[in-house]
């Protein structure tokens, strides 16, 4: 599926966007944190909302400058470019938080990394979703206006 609405988004819609799949996510990744990992709940909460915090700020940006380059170059969000999408927002991410996860859960860089690409499997999944039905809803609203 294609969407054929221009890239350009208010502030608002930007931190909509951000917020509204941080929440959905940090549900989703606590739950999995306490079922796969030895993380106290404690531990893997405040994990969860520094990891959250800096998705955010790290969504935000990213999808500023995907945006940007998508009205510089004109594609549209195909399948190909979602995939894309979500392949270099995840490895973004994954620069960011593999050395905190380290530091707070006093592992190894190699075990936060195993970690994180698990969580990274989980979130390829979830984002390239996320963004088809959010865009989807965009795309509604849009036309009922």
């Amino acid at each position: 599926m294609e969407h054929y609405l221009p890239p350009v988004r208010t502030t608002t819609e930007r931190v909509l966007h951000a917020v509204l799949f941080e929440v959905i996510a940090n549900v989703l990744v606590f739950i999995i944190l306490i079922i796969l990992s030895s993380a106290a709940p404690s531990q893997s909460a405040l994990l969860t909302i520094v990891s959250s915090t800096l998705a955010m700020w790290w969504n935000y940006l990213f999808n500023l400058i995907f945006d940007s380059v998508q009205l510089r170059k004109g594609f549209k969000k195909d399948w190909r470019m979602r995939c894309l999408h979500s392949i270099l927002f995840e490895l973004g991410l994954l620069l960011i938080l593999i050395p905190f996860a380290a530091w707070w859960l006093n592992i190894t860089l190699l075990a936060a990394l195993k970690l994180e690409c698990g969580l990274v499997l989980f979130f390829l999944v979830y984002a390239y979703l996320f963004n088809l039905v959010w865009d989807y809803g965009r795309c509604v609203h849009k036309n009922n206006l």
